[in-house]
């Protein structure tokens, strides 16, 4: 672990939410849910939608099937999940857009040796498209909601991504878009970094917000972690 130098604030690693803020891929996940919707004849409203965003898989369907007035049985379950898995698999195939500054953040912190990992609600079978266009090479440590007992927004996958990379969570940054995995980063112990992407994020005590990636350096990352401590 690095070790704090005078007035310079501890960084052990920067831990990356990846739908809607290294990927621009919520559009995706968009395009899927209402076309699911469809298959049972039912239109997704937007309330239904933005309550989607950064749900982990078993509360996802629990949201989506009461908001769809359908029976949320395990059998149903697991034909939408069947479903869902084929259409975003098909969908993730082609270029996944990045979300502004994304890919330069990632250089920076690269560059700088700072250790970084990702983690994501989003299964491991699907994450890994999202991997091919990220690049692998960037983390020391990928933790995906089906690897853990509870996905965001419990604490778990960003208390095992500091495990996995040998560091404390306290003197760790997640960068979130979304108020449930702004949630779960906190419940770890992580300075929080939000970058709202599809729908707002509440103001909070311990949040710091930007509109973009663009122009994020390392001092900001240092401000947020000495702030946390």
């Amino acid at each position: 672990m690095r070790k704090e130098l005078g007035s310079v604030a501890r960084l052990d690693a920067v831990l990356w939410d990846m739908d809607g803020t290294l990927l621009d891929s919520e559009k995706l996940w968009d395009m899927a849910l209402r076309e699911l919707a469809g298959e049972y004849g039912r239109e997704l409203t937007d309330a239904v939608r933005h309550a989607l965003i950064g749900a982990s898989g078993p509360n996802a369907y629990r949201i989506l099937f009461e908001g769809l007035d359908i029976e949320h049985t395990p059998e149903a379950v697991e034909r939408a999940s069947e479903w869902m898995e084929a259409r975003v698999t098909e969908l993730f195939q082609g270029p996944v857009p990045w979300r502004p500054g994304a890919r330069e953040a990632l250089d920076l912190l690269r560059s700088a040796g700072v250790p970084m990992a990702l983690v994501t609600n989003t299964k491991r079978s699907l994450a890994e498209y999202g991997l091919d266009t990220i690049g692998r090479e960037y983390f020391g440590a990928t933790v995906c909601a089906d690897e853990v007992p509870q996905g965001k927004p419990a604490p778990d996958v960003y208390l095992r991504a500091a495990r996995l990379l040998g560091v404390v969570p306290e003197f760790t940054v997640a960068v979130e878009d979304s108020p449930t995995g702004s949630i779960a980063a906190q419940e770890a112990g992580c300075a929080l970094l939000v970058v709202p992407c599809e729908v707002p994020v509440p103001d909070a005590p311990g949040r710091t917000f930007r509109d973009s990636l663009v122009g994020l350096e390392l001092a900001h990352l240092h401000d947020l972690v000495r702030a946390n401590s």
